[in-house]
């Protein structure tokens, strides 16, 4: 009898234990979406890189937000370190990617990030020292790209739409790399750098790529540019949260304030005496 009853005690205790555990479990994952009462979150941690996307968002979407009860801590990270962070749910969104660079983090670190809404976006732009027009290009000339995977597709989509290369049939333009380049009209030598390199040594090259947020961060004049790009679905910005999180109603909200009259009329008035013509503004 006495071993009978220690069985049934001992199932009785593993069960608590185990139901117990669940419940801590759920806690803990609630923890990073709700508030302690069950809530919808409303504390929201955003990475900040150096371009003018994070300023934007602080400048204008912040404040609708704040207004529906929202707080905002920023973190400061590279882009890189910033998918790594919201992966692993340290942080909950960035504003500072395209889908062709989210996706290659995805592939390169088994990431779960998806992408809520494009977002007003700062065209690439093709820059020269040497040259003042397109119509300049000559054999063998010169042109530095960016060697990051998903702003490198976006500098050979914008060579190809100028008609200097072609790119193989059936390549995925959101990965497009100089190995799928099929013609090279003008036997263009292409030479891979960091983005940031492209744009202090433009002099060195005789055209050079240059990403949007690169474009203001090094205060280059948008409208001395001889090309800028054709902004594809790959290549507008984005806001980027992890998949968990994007049936979330902050999510919604975030997604909300980017496409409300009140910004779109914010950003009409600011995009000229703040911004120079800085951004292209997508339709919703």
């Amino acid at each position: 009898m006495k071993k009978i009853l220690s069985g049934k005690l001992f199932k009785k205790t593993l069960a608590a234990v185990l139901i117990l555990g669940s419940m801590l479990s759920l806690a803990a994952c609630a923890d990073k979406n709700t508030s302690a009462g069950g809530e919808e979150k409303t504390n929201i941690t955003y990475v900040k890189g150096l371009g003018p996307y994070s300023e934007l968002f602080e400048e204008a979407i912040i404040p609708i937000l704040e207004r529906k009860g929202y707080t905002f801590k920023c973190v400061e990270m590279k882009l890189n370190e910033a998918d790594a962070a919201i992966n692993e749910g340290d942080a909950d969104l960035s504003v500072e990617q395209h889908i062709a660079y989210m996706e290659a983090f995805n592939k390169n670190s088994n990431g779960t990030l998806t992408a809520l809404a494009k977002i007003p976006t700062v065209p690439a732009a093709l820059f020269s020292k040497r040259h003042s027009t397109l119509n300049e290009i000559s054999d063998g000339a010169s042109v530095a790209i960016p060697q990051d995977e998903g702003n490198q597709a976006r500098a050979l989509v914008m060579l190809q739409d100028l008609g200097w290369i072609t790119l193989r049939d059936g390549t995925d333009y959101a990965t497009a790399s100089p190995d799928d380049i099929e013609t090279n009209k003008y036997n263009i030598k292409i030479k891979e750098l960091d983005t940031n390199i492209i744009a202090t040594t433009l002099e060195d090259f005789d055209y050079g790529v240059v990403t949007g947020s690169i474009v203001y961060n090094a205060g280059l004049d948008l409208s001395t540019a001889v090309f800028r790009e054709n902004i594809t679905e790959n290549f507008w910005l984005q806001v980027v949260v992890k998949q968990a999180d994007k049936d979330t109603q902050w999510a919604k909200d975030v997604v909300a304030a980017y496409q409300s009259e009140e910004f779109l009329s914010w950003l009409k008035e600011n995009n000229t005496d703040k911004y120079n013509d800085l951004w292209s503004i997508p339709e919703y």
